[in-house]
């Protein structure tokens, strides 16, 4: 995904505009002020601040841009006129100037309208479980309208009244996580108030909702793959518990700030040296497969292989190693067989400009890839720009 040259203010931007509702939300609901909804804070008011129209329309986000740097001016103007008792008047008014002459964007850009459950997120930690109970789920309650894949193509998707969308694009990771929660238990609404889609909320306890959220997620990971040839959207590797030598067991995402190796145990896996650059953890379907792996680190689990499997779009897993950088984020894949690493293994990428100060590695074609990850590390805001 090409991202424009100004993607880094804007995902700033976004960002600052989900912190601060986040933020404003955590405030109401310690002084109990809000309700709870589905288990969490729920958002009290029909409309929120909206980051996805922002990447729409970049002339309102500029605008809006503009608008808070302007606003901080006036509070900083007030913060003064409380400071200053002579010229307090005048400092006043022109704080009130400002905001009448700020480049107010258009509302029904900017606001868009909200659920309870707009800014809760997952509880699930996007584990390999999860995604295998979301599996099973899926396969009862969506997979006629939604197809089998995702891509709403199932036996019953025609006599919707409306054709069901494409999970496999980027609907999972341009929407806010409780968005995409509010709609699986409530069901969707067209325009005129028509329902569009069965809400579950009747079938499905809240755990089992967010665990159909990541299968939908990894699955649609897996179908840009196969589609683009990319990751399109980031996604992290669904986490799992790892055992290593002589060690408590501890979570895959516990290795978050540094570089990972993931190695689908097989026949088909050539010899692996110890690297200072990674840490190496072998996956295996089961503890018999793990045995020959047994002085490293191991993940032996049939859910997290079956995860795997769904991200890495494939059916033969045995040999395949995928690389995560220190944000947590894959990055890259390579193929059962495959003696060296390339440029055309990075299946996440980003078109900002490399960050400044960074040394290149070696020169081998890990080394190069891993230095390309460092210098280029992936933006993701959710609703914003992603790579």
């Amino acid at each position: 995904m090409n991202a424009l040259p100004e993607a880094g203010w804007l995902n700033l931007l976004i960002g600052l505009l989900q912190g601060a509702q986040l933020q404003l939300l955590r405030l109401l609901d310690a002084l109990g002020l809000v309700s709870h909804a589905h288990g969490q804070p729920a958002w009290p008011w029909a409309l929120r601040l909206s980051g996805e129209n922002l990447l729409i329309d970049p002339g309102q986000a500029r605008r809006l841009g503009l608008t808070v740097v302007v606003l901080a001016v006036a509070v900083l103007t007030l913060l003064l006129a409380a400071l200053w008792r002579r010229r307090r008047v005048w400092l006043v008014a022109a704080a009130a100037l400002l905001v009448a002459l700020a480049p107010w964007p258009e509302a029904n850009v900017v606001l868009v309208p909200a659920y309870p459950t707009s800014f809760q997120t997952s509880p699930t930690g996007f584990t390999a479980d999860s995604i295998e109970r979301g599996r099973v789920l899926y396969a009862a309650q969506c997979v006629a309208c939604h197809g089998t894949d995702g891509r709403g193509q199932g036996p019953l998707a025609a006599s919707q009244p409306v054709w069901p969308p494409n999970l496999g694009g980027p609907l999972l990771w341009r929407r806010a996580d409780g968005d995409v929660l509010w709609h699986v238990m409530n069901g969707m609404r067209d325009r005129r108030g028509a329902p569009t889609m069965p809400g579950f909320g009747g079938v499905l306890r809240d755990a089992d909702a967010w665990a159909l959220i990541d299968f939908m997620k990894a699955q649609g990971a897996g179908e840009s793959l196969r589609a683009a040839g990319l990751w399109t959207q980031p996604v992290a590797p669904p986490d799992v518990a790892v055992q290593c030598k002589g060690k408590p067991p501890r979570s895959l995402s516990s290795w978050r700030g540094q570089r990972l190796r993931i190695v689908a145990a097989g026949a088909s896996v050539p010899p692996l040296l110890d690297d200072p650059r990674l840490v190496t953890v072998f996956l295996a379907p089961d503890a018999t497969t793990a045995v020959s792996q047994a002085d490293d680190c191991i993940a032996a689990s049939s859910a997290a292989w079956a995860a795997f499997s769904l991200v890495a779009a494939t059916s033969q897993l045995a040999g395949t190693q995928l690389i995560v950088d220190r944000d947590g984020w894959l990055r890259a894949r390579g193929e059962p067989g495959k003696g060296a690493w390339s440029d055309d293994d990075l299946l996440c990428r980003t078109e900002q400009p490399a960050s400044a100060g960074t040394r290149p590695l070696a020169p081998d074609g890990l080394g190069a890839l891993i230095a390309r990850m460092d210098a280029e590390p992936v933006r993701f805001v959710k609703g914003g720009f992603v790579h």
